[in-house]
């Protein structure tokens, strides 16, 4: 493993890495909060858990064998020589090992919680499906040969096509219900500032070493960090631009579309009467 050539380079790579790992540790913990308060999971995308679910398992299997496999580490440096350095930091792995464990606990309260009319999608069941058949069939395929090197890049192009289209069913679900109402805003933010985060410490490391070798070596951690980017900033547009509760002048709280997750309803007839409609001792005036 090649040494460092610089030490603040260094540690600004551990600083990155670790506040990127901070950013999206904690991005899971307001959308687990806001369901638990709200006991619902309306307005959150089933599919893009079941999707997000699956990226990060994916992660941790890449990140958990590049770092502790001598074997997958092995095959890493007779690949891209033994110069360089295992584009997989201690905080990648602890980041995925939280994700996960998150994610399982959104999927408790997806369970339990209120759903309105929201289900699992056909097409996010077959994508599951089909991803794990095909991990499964490479397995097999890797097995004789121990190619686990090959093996695991196979769940990092996974998390990568995952991260690609996670984002799409909440974002087609804020446009339909125009609103973002039940998916919180502060994920976005924290999710954003760690693909920022991400590749920071991936560019740190390349001036170091004076090559973009880490970069094509890892891919799927700069995908990664891009697509998130992209994605959180069209997200990010939808609730302060596109669907923002102060644009409409309608407080969050009048909203029925908790219950009811594609129309905000009107004031009820029973709220009607006691607001609008004048007792029948004090006639209006004429």
């Amino acid at each position: 493993m090649a040494p460092w050539n610089s030490f603040p380079l260094e540690l600004t790579y551990e600083v990155f890495g670790w506040l990127a790992f901070l950013s999206w540790a904690v991005a899971g913990y307001p959308q687990l909060i806001l369901n638990f308060r709200r006991k619902s999971v309306v307005g959150l995308s089933l599919d893009y858990e079941i999707l997000n679910l699956i990226k990060h398992c994916s992660y941790l299997i890449y990140n958990a064998s590049l770092y502790f496999s001598p074997a997958v580490q092995k095959q890493y440096f007779e690949k891209y020589g033994y110069e360089q350095m295992i584009p997989v930091a201690a905080n990648d792995v602890a980041f995925s090992t939280h994700s996960v464990i998150i994610h399982l606990i959104i999927f408790s309260q997806i369970a339990m919680f209120e759903r309105g009319n929201q289900k699992f999608s056909n097409y996010s069941i077959a994508i599951a499906f089909a991803v794990w058949l095909t991990a499964a069939v490479c397995f097999f395929i890797a097995l004789p040969n121990q190619s686990w090197l090959w093996l695991i890049s196979i769940f990092n192009i996974i998390q990568v096509i995952m991260t690609l289209i996670k984002y799409l069913p909440q974002t087609f679900l804020n446009f339909m219900r125009k609103s973002t109402n039940g998916f919180s805003i502060g994920t976005v933010l924290l999710d954003f500032s760690g693909g920022v985060f991400n590749y920071s410490q991936m560019a740190v490391q390349a001036i170091d070493q004076g090559s973009w070798v880490n970069f094509y070596g890892n891919i799927g951690k700069v995908l990664i960090s891009l697509v998130t980017i992209i994605y959180d900033s069209i997200l990010m547009c939808q609730h302060y631009v596109l669907y923002s509760e102060k644009k409409k002048g309608l407080p969050l709280k009048n909203c029925e579309e908790t219950r009811q997750p594609l129309i905000c309803a009107s004031p009820t007839d029973q709220q009607i009467k006691g607001s609008f409609i004048p007792s029948q001792q004090s006639p209006p005036e004429v």
